[in-house]
């Protein structure tokens, strides 16, 4: 049956810059491995469900492209009577997908209902084979899985190599001070052999190469084992402390007689062992006596595939997800059809409910074994996955950090997506999703000599504790420090703590100074606390694993609530002279000297000292990097200025010198202001909104009104009602010394019938239900309590 549409289809193959979507639906996670399979438009490689959602047909109708490539994919079976052999290196295996799966193809026009067209037709065959052959969408992100971004450095660039010679193979077999064979580091400025540093998974090392590049300033090493054939290698530059590229290794190489060519990679790189350490978390999926915890499936218990160092996002989106209005935001009969983009896969709002699908509906809660063990092999099954690759790309668009594929700060992204949800549009039935979240923190500051007071107002969506630090006496030599464990409730009496701050008196002129005391003026329905584990080391901030003892059963916070300013209380004076006139600050000049010789500009180092009490410069260093992401940051401190908290970025008139630069590069209009606003006013990301939304006109930008004169004033988030009793429902746990490495999982308070309710693990795509939740409670780095 011929169709009319493929001779006027006007189709061309997918460009290297094309996204192509053909592995899963970009409205939902049905993939090429249901039944219907997933149906490709051969004109955009938009991807949609050919099932019962029928997002294919959607597609087509909207954007009039009737022709599709219908992918459907099954596994093939394998009987297996004995366990797989086990991998004995760290390596990407050469199974190919015809090796696991066998795929049908059909071309169909949703139009004329046409079910199966010529695949061999002159007009379509080309675009078909180049639509196969692309990376997919998630593919080019995975190809960057496990890779750092590794780049060169000026001691590589102008690195002066010693007299031309060669090293005999029996000196390149140990260390020139001690008689380890293996991590050895060739020092390419000298030809100094010499043993790397001690490193996770066993690797013995005594640091003799660090100490020659300590005492020779040479920076530059090559580790031996890790050379391959084709020129890569582990390259550390002591200088730097970083791992690095050298472009010329070969000829560096050559200098010392080695020949690449010549050389066989046999031990692994940096970057397997940190693979190789970020996957032992495994460990927390047994029982204290060896046996696999029990997958759990069904609503509310889908898992995320890790797309590489994505545990961060996965863990943050369980715990979301978990909460109520998370659920009522992105998921259920109340939320009405999809929105109707030309780019699915580019739009917030689409991938939210797609996720919102995804992890709720149970749809896709299923095991994924279809390996048929004997009973000799107990197989304990798992799920797939979800992969939320397009929500992944979408969310980090623009953003320096969440762009890219290394590991990040779940805590950091969470604020990210906050900012990015408050952003969006909500229907008024509906609302904000983060709104619950959101309390108010009053401050309250005294001067100490005419005791007059101020109190001023903060609208928060999390707190920060910092977790006090005391070392245990030492263990066996060898073990890790131990400290020891504190309450929640010692770390919230440290929040909410009077201290005494150098403040001069805007009233009585007093230099004696002011106490200060913040406590919570409103509670949210969600309470989000990080707890900062972070010790100062050479000045490098490390993580440390202090046991915060957390109750399961409710608790209540009645005690933190402020009291407000009291009648026997006389307020600073609000005369013409001191009208909002703030208490001056005036920093402490060695800590701010010192916080200047770091690097951080003056900015940054008073808002520092402002917000640590003024007197040490490591509490304020620690105080910069949990703050660094700040869209404040760089604001000179202004005591006397309101602050809106998460509610207010973003909003609010644009600004004059970044629509000025938007507008020198063609780019005005409510379209530019919009963009502006939808970035929080950083002018990269909202170059990258506008070129992302050529749809928008940005007319809604502009059609906002003022709040009528009798609206009266804005409803303070949160509520001062007491009882506030909370309880523990979810938290964010990590593994690793470094937040930006290591491993990141959810334990999230499930019910799981209508008779129990348990604790569940959520370790990327894995589901588990656990027993015993105390020891994680214990080091957990993000805590959601809800008020019960």
């Amino acid at each position: 049956m011929s169709c009319p549409h493929v001779g006027s289809a006007n189709l061309s193959k997918p460009s290297p810059t094309d996204n192509v979507y053909r592995e899963d639906c970009t409205q939902c996670f049905d993939s090429v491995d249901d039944p219907a399979g997933l149906d490709v438009c051969l004109k955009c490689f938009n991807g949609g469900c050919a099932g019962d959602r029928n997002h294919a047909k959607l597609h087509s109708t909207s954007r009039n492209h009737p022709l599709v490539l219908n992918i459907r994919r099954t596994r093939k079976t394998i009987e297996r009577n004995e366990p797989p052999l086990k991998m004995s290196k760290l390596a990407i295996a050469a199974e190919t997908e015809s090796d696991r799966y066998d795929t049908t193809l059909t071309v169909k026009c949703l139009e004329c209902r046409i079910d199966s067209l010529d695949k061999e037709d002159a007009t379509m065959a080309p675009v078909i084979d180049a639509v196969l052959k692309a990376n997919t969408f998630s593919r080019k992100e995975e190809v960057k899985a496990w890779e750092q971004e590794l780049t060169s450095c000026q001691h590589i660039l102008t690195m002066q190599q010693g007299e031309p010679r060669n090293i005999e193979s029996q000196h390149l077999g140990h260390c020139s001070k001690c008689d380890l064979n293996e991590n050895l580091w060739l020092c390419l400025e000298c030809g100094n052999l010499g043993c790397g540093r001690a490193q996770f998974g066993g690797v013995s090392g005594n640091s003799h190469g660090l100490a020659h590049a300590t005492e020779t300033k040479h920076g530059v090493a090559v580790k031996l084992g890790s050379i391959t054939p084709e020129g890569t290698a582990d390259v550390y530059c002591y200088n730097c402390d970083e791992e690095r590229i050298d472009d010329n290794l070969g000829v560096h190489l050559a200098n010392w007689g080695i020949i690449l060519a010549d050389r066989e990679k046999t031990e692994k790189s940096l970057t397997e062992m940190q693979i190789e350490q970020n996957l032992r978390w495994e460990f927390s999926m047994t029982t204290e006596d060896g046996k696999e915890l029990t997958p759990v499936f069904g609503p509310g218990l889908t898992g995320l595939k890790n797309l590489g160092n994505s545990c961060y996002l996965a863990s943050i989106l369980q715990c979301l997800y978990d909460l109520p209005s998370f659920q009522q935001r992105y998921y259920g009969d109340k939320l009405g059809p999809l929105p109707s983009v030309s780019d699915p896969a580019q739009d917030l709002e689409t991938q939210l409910r797609k996720l919102g699908d995804g992890l709720l509906s149970g749809r896709y809660s299923k095991s994924d074994s279809d390996v048929f063990a004997s009973e000799h092999t107990p197989n304990v099954p798992h799920q797939k996955g979800l992969q939320p690759s397009m929500f992944k790309h979408l969310m980090g668009r623009g953003h320096e950090e969440f762009s890219t594929m290394r590991q990040q700060d779940a805590f950091e992204l969470l604020q990210h997506l906050i900012k990015l949800i408050t952003r969006s549009k909500h229907p008024a039935e509906l609302g904000d999703p983060t709104q619950p979240m959101r309390f108010v923190m009053e401050q309250r500051l005294q001067c100490l000599n005419c005791n007059k007071v101020r109190y001023s107002s903060n609208e928060q969506d999390s707190i920060f504790i910092d977790v006090p630090m005391e070392k245990l006496p030492p263990g066996e030599e060898g073990q890790e420090p131990k400290y020891k464990p504190v309450t929640l409730k010692q770390c919230l009496d440290n929040l909410t703590a009077s201290e005494v701050v150098e403040l001069t008196c805007a009233a009585c002129g007093s230099k004696d100074g002011f106490t200060k005391r913040q406590a919570f003026k409103t509670f949210p329905d969600v309470l989000v606390v990080n707890a900062r584990k972070m010790a100062v080391v050479n000045w490098v901030p490390v993580k440390v694993d202090v046991p915060v003892i957390v109750d399961d059963e409710p608790f209540d916070l009645d005690e933190y609530l402020s009291k407000g300013q009291q009648p026997d209380e006389e307020a600073l004076p609000e005369d013409e002279s001191a009208k909002n006139k703030a208490p001056a600050f005036v920093p402490n000049p060695e800590a701010l000297a010192m916080l200047e010789a770091m690097g951080f500009p003056r900015v940054r180092g008073e808002k520092a000292l402002h917000a640590t009490g003024n007197s040490d410069a490591n509490a304020a260093m620690e105080w910069l990097f949990g703050h660094m992401d700040d869209p404040d940051i760089d604001v000179p401190l202004d005591l006397g200025a309101s602050s809106g908290g998460a509610a207010s970025g973003g909003a609010g008139a644009a600004d004059p010198e970044k629509l000025a630069m938007l507008e020198s590069m063609g780019l005005s209009g409510p379209r530019a202001v919009k963009a502006l606003k939808e970035t929080g006013g950083d002018v990269e990301r909202a170059i990258e909104w506008l070129f992302s939304h050529p749809d928008d006109d940005g007319a809604d930008a502009v059609e906002e009104k003022a709040p009528a004169a009798d609206a009266g004033p804005k409803k303070e988030a949160g509520s001062s009602e007491l009882p506030a009793k909370f309880q523990l429902q979810s938290i964010v746990c990590h593994k690793g010394t470094s937040i930006h490495a290591g491993h990141y999982v959810a334990f999230i308070r499930k019910k799981l019938s209508e008779d129990e309710t348990s604790w569940v693990l959520f370790n990327d795509e894995k589901v588990v239900k656990v027993v015993d939740v105390e020891e994680m409670k214990k080091t957990a780095y993000v805590y959601f309590f809800t008020r019960v």
